[in-house]
């Protein structure tokens, strides 16, 4: 027999905040946990939707595949955060694919529950849909940002937005802390490997930012910050 998922695993996240220990139990008990390993995929794009999820440790790479065939990385999943729930946008097939940046740890419910989950406990429906709309937000910013900003202001904002995701302390600054190359770099961007690589590598030389096998550490954060809003920081 299938032992019971603790409660203690998602009572403080933020899709389940705020709804008490009976509705936890009810939801959690429809829930199956399983492992990923990195480089594999929860989910293809334009796959069935039979399943929602919940991300319990790792993260997940966002994949999407334009009809011209590019490869975009529209946002990554952090722990804590629902995905594929493409059954709350009134969708039947996944819009994007969903690739495990690391190890992770996920929770799945069956869409055919949905429904019944969201009736049943408002609370769980109107966190969901913050979430959802929250994504439709950063989606609007990042057309915008695509259309507007210059290539080094988008590359700043992205290793931004992933040490603000990820980003863990250490003595040379903010790790982000989950495998991440040059090429994903790009794919959030809108740009070629070869714009990126020039610009870490400047970073890199002027102290900036410091990038190893997958990794990157913000040493001067706030140098990127003013990149990002489009000022010209002091290169001393």
């Amino acid at each position: 027999m299938t032992p019971r998922l603790e409660i203690a695993l998602v009572r403080d996240l933020p899709p389940f905040s705020g709804i008490d220990e009976k509705s936890l139990r009810d939801i959690l008990d429809m829930a199956r946990a399983s492992r990923v390993k990195v480089g594999e995929r929860v989910f293809e794009q334009d796959g069935e939707a039979r399943e929602f999820f919940l991300l319990l440790d790792g993260n997940i790479r966002v994949v999407k595949l334009t009809p011209d065939g590019e490869q975009v990385v529209p946002r990554y999943i952090s722990a804590g955060e629902l995905f594929g729930i493409a059954r709350a946008l009134n969708m039947e097939t996944y819009p994007a694919s969903a690739v495990a940046a690391s190890d992770c740890v996920v929770l799945s419910w069956p869409t055919a529950v949905w429904d019944g989950l969201v009736a049943k406990h408002p609370t769980f429906a109107t966190n969901t849909y913050r979430t959802v709309g929250k994504r439709l937000a950063e989606t609007q910013q990042q057309v915008v940002e695509l259309a507007t900003a210059r290539v080094e202001q988008r590359v700043a904002n992205a290793i931004l937005k992933l040490a603000n995701q990820t980003g863990r302390r250490t003595p040379e600054g903010i790790l982000i802390d989950f495998p991440v190359t040059r090429q994903d770099i790009s794919e959030m961007t809108g740009t070629t490997l070869h714009t990126v690589s020039r610009l870490m590598s400047s970073w890199e030389d002027l102290g900036w930012v410091k990038s190893g096998l997958k990794m990157i550490t913000l040493v001067e954060g706030h140098k990127l910050v003013l990149v990002a809003n489009g000022v010209k920081p002091d290169k001393r």
